[in-house]
């Protein structure tokens, strides 16, 4: 019988659970090589910038989660996304949603541009975009919502565009997991997550991951993974398949909070504009009820001024000032200086991030405690 995703989370279908001993915490393999037996004979692992059992448990769990064929399990978010722009040559046209996690528009212009690709800046969730599409367009790149701006990409739409045009659908997941969308099901071809994040969700590990469910793919993909070398390593491994079984409990308590709080925020007379898709005056609001399971656990915010901004990340108490995101602990973000400080001022401002905007992870603490420290933060 096929698992709900919460029960996925705890257990791989079809797992043999003689293996290992019997043990329930699946073990963690430092080994960095692997004995043969003979000369051309299969072993399923040989080296483990290739393939780690512990590794391999965690890429079949992500799989899952995704609905996909195969998952491929990387040092980091970004690592990720550097195997999967080796897909592409020289000379080859990207178009790139235009409000995007910092880290990947600096990829973008500071990697991938020197190396011959090119990319066009487009709002993906508007209209118009379509012009931008040209003979040497290869795909499509994308959040949904989109870090930190909160605007709700139509993946279904996108994929069916994609498909018509012969482009590839790739789309980062991170902001909703697995456990709230899966857009290989509303027709992406690549999800790429930071499993830094909510598949991790305790801030004691760093990892990225593709997912992908056409063979082809999957094998060129494996072939890039295995030919760059930014396998995760057996322990970071362990730390997430760990941190995937609360994945169900933690985005449905963090996702509760979320709507508690942009309703205090949205009423707090301090506070000038509030981006959450699970408030009903939300642009992308019945969109996400549509192709999504759930509203997320990110809220962005804006305030009187830059100034009263930065007092805010001072007065915090119980939330961190900090950069990450998708954790048990709740997590106050100045965009500006940190996750999108590469991003050119003009980009920034078209985009609608200004001195005055925070963004808010917000974890699994008791939201009346959350909403206390807010308040006394912007009083």
């Amino acid at each position: 019988m096929a698992y709900h995703i919460s029960t996925r989370c705890q257990h791989l279908e079809g797992q043999n659970k003689e293996e290992h001993y019997g043990a329930i915490s699946y073990p963690i393999y430092p080994s960095s090589a692997f004995i043969h037996q003979e000369v051309g004979g299969k072993n399923p692992y040989d080296y483990s910038r290739l393939q780690n059992p512990t590794r391999a448990q965690l890429e079949k769990v992500v799989a899952s989660l995704e609905h996909g064929t195969d998952c491929i399990a990387l040092s980091s978010g970004i690592a990720a996304l550097a195997c999967i722009m080796e897909l592409f040559r020289p000379g080859d046209h990207i178009l790139i949603d235009r409000d995007l996690y910092g880290g990947s528009i600096r990829y973008f212009r500071e990697v991938n541009e020197k190396n011959g690709l090119q990319f066009s800046r487009v709002s993906l969730h508007e209209d118009g975009w379509e012009k931008e599409v040209k003979e040497n367009t290869k795909a499509i790149f994308l959040e949904s919502p989109t870090n930190p701006c909160m605007n709700v990409n139509d993946i279904e739409a996108l994929g069916k565009f994609c498909k018509a045009h012969n482009l590839l659908l790739i789309v980062d997941n991170t902001f909703l997991s697995p456990y709230f969308q899966n857009p290989l099901d509303l027709g992406a071809d690549i999800v790429l997550h930071s499993g830094t994040k909510f598949l991790s969700g305790h801030h004691d590990a760093i990892a990225g991951f593709i997912v992908v469910k056409d063979d082809a793919l999957q094998e060129r993909l494996r072939f890039l993974f295995k030919t760059t070398g930014a396998g995760l390593d057996a322990f970071d491994s362990w730390l997430i398949l760990r941190g995937i079984k609360t994945l169900a409990i933690r985005m449905e308590k963090a996702q509760e909070n979320s709507l508690k709080i942009a309703e205090f925020l949205e009423k707090h007379p301090k506070v000038k504009r509030v981006l959450y898709p699970g408030l009903p005056n939300h642009p992308g609001h019945e969109l996400m009820k549509k192709q999504a399971r759930g509203f997320g656990a990110m809220i962005s915010f804006d305030v009187e001024s830059g100034e009263e901004a930065k007092e805010i990340l001072k007065r915090i108490q119980l939330i961190y000032f900090a950069e990450s995101l998708g954790g048990t602990e709740s997590l106050l973000t100045y965009p500006l200086t940190q996750t999108h400080a590469d991003v050119p001022k003009e980009i920034l401002a078209e985009n609608g991030i200004y001195e005055t905007t925070l963004r808010l992870s917000v974890g699994i603490e008791d939201v009346e405690d959350l909403v206390s420290d807010l308040k006394q933060a912007l009083e």
